[in-house]
């Protein structure tokens, strides 16, 4: 029989351990997502996955403040993070540093997840848009590729934390 994990059983890294460790070269990026709990979902999956860092943009929300810290649960703490105020100027500054820009979103041509690692780079920016109005076109017009998410129900969209915990996933299974 199974037995559940207490939470100290389950040798996670400390925040210094986690600060010093190498992170897998893969940046996430926010423009004006307004709920501050999917900020906060998408910190505290950054950390499980070990990521470079996230870049809140626009009206995104900023850390310290306890609706995100609600949610992160102290990753706001180990994960490296960076705020501009214009998508586009941290678009320009993330793909000066190798990395291809990757929106998620639907939209023509796009490349269906699960083959993301045929379009992959060794440095990857994915960047997720506001919960209403998605990724901004212009930023979608300017991306290396698009990234569609898969969907068979007859919602259109998943919440913007789910999809940043499926794209970081398929993401990161060929480099763990």
């Amino acid at each position: 029989m199974n037995k559940k994990l207490k939470t100290t059983e389950l040798d996670r890294l400390g925040i210094e351990q986690f600060k010093e460790r190498e992170k897998y070269p893969i940046i996430v990026v926010l423009d004006s997502i307004r709920s501050l709990h999917n900020v906060g979902s998408v910190f505290r999956t950054a950390d499980a996955f070990r990521i470079e860092k996230v870049i809140l943009c626009g009206l995104t929300a900023q850390p310290p403040h306890k609706d995100i810290h609600k949610t992160a649960l102290g990753a706001t703490e180990t994960v490296e993070w960076e705020y501009y105020e214009n998508v586009e100027d941290a678009i320009q500054e993330v793909r000066s540093q190798g990395f291809l820009i990757a929106a998620a979103e639907q939209a023509e041509d796009t490349v269906l997840l699960q083959d993301i690692h045929k379009k992959s780079h060794s440095k990857m920016a994915f960047v997720f848009g506001n919960e209403v109005f998605g990724v901004n076109q212009n930023v979608v017009s300017n991306a290396d590729i698009v990234v569609e998410i898969p969907q068979f129900g007859t919602k259109h969209s998943f919440n913007v934390s789910v999809s940043v915990g499926i794209v970081l996933w398929e993401a990161m299974r060929p480099l763990i």
